[in-house]
This record gives C-alpha cells, structure tokens and sequence, in this order.
C-alpha cells in the first residue's frame, strides 16, 4: 500500500484536481493512504474549500489576498487553517510532506516550486516554467536536499519511464511526440482569423486555456524540449519532435543501438500523475486501457516550422543558453495571453517571441547575482515588459 503526506500546489487546476482524484480512488480500492499537508488555489473558493473538507489539510491557500474572507468563510466549522497571497503559497509548500504536486501554471509557480524543491521532498513537477526558468539549478536543488524530481508532463513522463538513468551514455537521442494541436492542417493564410475559442479546441487533450494556446502554436513543444535537455543532459540537437496525431506514443527513446522505446497509453494526464504519485512502485486506478486493435494504424509526421515558428524559436533559446529560455518563456507566456484577451493576433504570438528574443540578446540579458530563482524571475520580468512593449506597438499599429 502506498502511503504519502501530500501537498499540491495548484490544486484546483486540471492537473492538481485529477491528482486528488487519483487519491480518492486508491483510498476508496485499499492501494494508498494519503494525509493532504496543504492545498493551494486560486479564485475558485468554491472548489477550494470543497477539496479542503474533504482532504482536511492542515492549510488551505488562496492566491488572491481580496479572497481570503471568502475562504475562511467556506471553512468555517473546521480546524482548516485558511491564507492567502504568494508568500502563503510558499509558505505551503515548506511545511512538512513526502510528496508535493507543483501544478501552478506558468511564471506564478516558480517560487513555490523552487522552494518545494529545497524540502527533500519528492517534487511531482508539472509547473513547466519552472525548469525552463531555472535549468539544471532546480534539478541540483532537490538533489542536494535529498529529494527526487519525478516529470509530469505526459511526454518527459515517458522518458523518465524509458530512459536508463544508471547509463544515460546508452541513448542516442530523445523523441518529443506532439499532437499537432487544432491547426496542424490549417493552411497559414487561414491563420490570421483564429480565435480564443477555436484554439483552446484541443482535439485529444483537457487541459487549462494557457496550455491550449501552447498547445496550437506548438510553444508547448519548445518549452518540452528545453525541459527535456534539463531533466535528461540532453543536448538541443539530439531532441527531436515529430507529430503524432493520436497521441498514444508520448514520447521515445533512441538507443545507440538503434532500438527505440516508447510509452504508450491513451491520452488522459492522470496516467503519468499516477505514475509519479506511486514511484517507485504503480498505482492500480481506473485507467482507459489501449486497445491497438480498435485503433488500426498511427501516423507521424515532420512538424511544420514555417506553420508553427515557435518550436524553432525554443530550440534556438535553448541553444544560446543562459537567459534564453527564461526569455522565451516569458514572452510566450505574456502573448499567449494578450492573445486569450483579445489584443493579439494568433500569428502575432510567435512574432513577440522572436521579437523579444532579438531585443534580449541585443541588450545582452543575462542572470544576475543571487540564487537561480530570483534571478530568472528578474529575467522574467524584464522580458514580460518587452514583449507588452511590442504587443502595444503591434495594436497602435493595426
């Protein structure tokens, strides 16, 4: 039976709620036992509070300060500690566990995730920006803390499921597959009109509207890679990505050898949050099963850089190395949005990206004193008032 103290940071998320469902129902089958430390959230108080009464953590956390009577409220009658604000989230994510969930999306779980990763916990990591931001020196802080970083994105999952870590000198090359998102066959001049909506239309995946936007401009996939490169001392050029339209395949591995290995399995994120929350051993739940048969064939194919110019842009950061993909990142992040607003083109997302790399490697931008974290978030934040400046810059000018 596996037993973990548990704290998830971002649990109101997709990724944070499917994680307290995964719990509930190796609870409910007799295959684990979890004591829930913390949870943190967002605006959703409702949700909030009603995973807080049914875990009995021994804080609840909202981000937003104006919501924190909101809160207290919503646990009145319990013994639920109640905060809220970034420094109450970090706060969260020291306090004593075994295993933490770091869920937050984008920028605004770096702090909490880096502090998770100095408590010797093992720290689940589906927070992206995080690794991306700080590099190996996240990886070297949970080590040094005597913890274990375990991938959640689907597709480093299957790496970390497949990769021979006591003999990384054995492979040749990763394989990053990508679904190709709602547009892989729209022509580029189609691409100009598309909406919020029709991007957020993942056709496999269910997952929150930022990472769908990554998703359709094949971001996320740049941001993947240069995970990749960290997590596993891969260089840039042996990562690949080809295009896998069923998702099934979620990701190889290359042997010198010329074998090839892969994980497979139906395209649900519970299955690599299972996979992290019982490691080392598997977690039985109610899993969709693979059915090769029903399926009849998988197809691939080279991904489109003049369509989706943001795998390229990734590849070329994380290339230069140092602040590159703490640029990228915030840039991407910071258009993504403008886009999710209404004030930026689709096509005008990537257009930032390679505008604010330019303009950061012109200046010659670089980490500054201090620890990794605060410096990328100095990175970040100068890179986001690059990327307003020229989303401004675009809007006057249409």
């Amino acid at each position: 039976m596996i037993r973990r103290r548990v704290t998830v940071l971002g649990s109101t998320g997709s990724v944070g709620s499917s994680t307290l469902d995964l719990m509930a129902q190796a609870e409910t089958s007799g295959a684990g036992t979890f004591e829930v430390e913390a949870l943190t959230g967002g605006a959703n108080i409702a949700k909030l509070a009603e995973q807080a009464r049914r875990w009995k953590p021994k804080v609840a956390v909202t981000a937003d300060p104006a919501r924190l009577d909101d809160l207290r409220d919503a646990l009145a009658g319990t013994d639920i500690e109640a905060a809220a604000g970034e420094a109450a989230i970090v706060e969260a994510a020291v306090r004593p566990a075994d295993w933490i969930m770091a869920s937050i999306v984008g920028a605004a779980g770096l702090k909490s995730a880096w502090a998770a990763a100095g408590t010797g916990a093992i720290l689940a990591l589906a927070n992206k920006e995080s690794l991306v931001c700080c590099g190996t020196a996240l990886i070297e802080r949970v080590v040094q803390a005597g913890g274990r970083l375990i991938p959640v994105d689907s597709e480093h999952s299957a790496i970390f499921q497949v990769f021979p870590a006591e003999a990384p000198e054995r492979v040749a090359k990763l394989i990053l597959t990508a679904s190709g998102g709602p547009f892989r066959q729209t022509p580029r001049e189609q691409m100009h009109a598309i909406t919020p909506e029709q991007a957020v239309a993942h056709p496999n995946w269910s997952m929150g509207a930022k990472i769908s936007v990554d998703s359709a401009t094949m971001a996320n996939k740049g941001l993947e890679m240069i995970e990749a490169a960290y997590l596993f001392g891969m260089p840039a050029q042996r990562i690949d990505v080809v295009v896998h339209p069923e998702s099934i395949i979620h990701s190889l591995v290359e042997y010198v050898d010329g074998s090839t290995l892969a994980q497979m399995g139906p395209p649900d994120m519970r299955t690599p949050i299972a996979c992290a929350l019982a490691w080392p051993d598997r977690i039985a739940w109610s899993a969709p099963r693979l059915d090769l048969a029903a399926l009849g064939r998988l197809t691939f194919e080279a991904p489109d850089v003049g369509r989706f110019p943001a795998l390229d842009l990734a590849r070329q950061a994380l290339t230069a190395g140092g602040a590159a993909p703490a640029v990228f990142n915030a840039a991407n992040e910071t258009a993504a949005f403008a886009f999710l607003d209404r004030k930026l083109a689709f096509l005008n997302i990537a257009a930032v990206v390679a505008e604010t790399l330019e303009r950061a490697t012109k200046a010659g931008t670089a980490f500054g004193s201090g620890d990794a974290c605060n410096a990328a978030l100095s990175v970040d934040a100068e890179a986001r008032r690059s990327a307003r400046a020229f989303i401004a810059k675009l809007a006057n000018a249409a």
